[in-house]
């Protein structure tokens, strides 16, 4: 066999061989969990969520009455909710436990009782 043809032969295997690789690292990772959060006078919906610990989750709040906030301090987590807007809140949890949310923008009378938890589960 000349040279030429066993370099492009060696090329294309180790082309093969990247390819394969890659889309085996790909298909290996955990796709995003999406939970669905109506943010409303004076509640979130739901108010509990529970995530497994290191599953990559997006939070996608909504709301239609006033501009309200998330804040997730121990997940270093915040967003402002604006009507008829998504607000994406992307996160993976690493610690196993109970956490609070609350409504950070003044929503109203009722807002200081404005909260949740999320749940982290092995």
């Amino acid at each position: 066999m000349n040279p030429k043809r066993r370099r492009l032969l060696a090329a294309g295997a180790v082309s093969a061989i990247a390819g394969a690789s890659f889309a085996a690292c790909v298909l290996a990772q955990t796709p995003e969990q999406v939970i669905h959060i109506t943010a409303r006078k004076f509640a979130f919906l739901p108010g509990e969520i529970t995530l497994k610990q290191g599953v990559p989750v997006v939070l996608e709040f909504v709301t239609a009455d006033v501009v309200m906030g998330f804040s997730a301090p121990d997940f270093k987590a915040r967003a402002d909710i604006i009507p008829g807007q998504v607000a994406r809140v992307r996160l993976v949890p690493q610690q196993i436990g109970s956490f609070d949310f609350v409504c950070d923008i003044f929503c109203g009378d009722g807002h200081e009782g404005m909260s949740g938890k999320i749940h982290v589960v092995a």
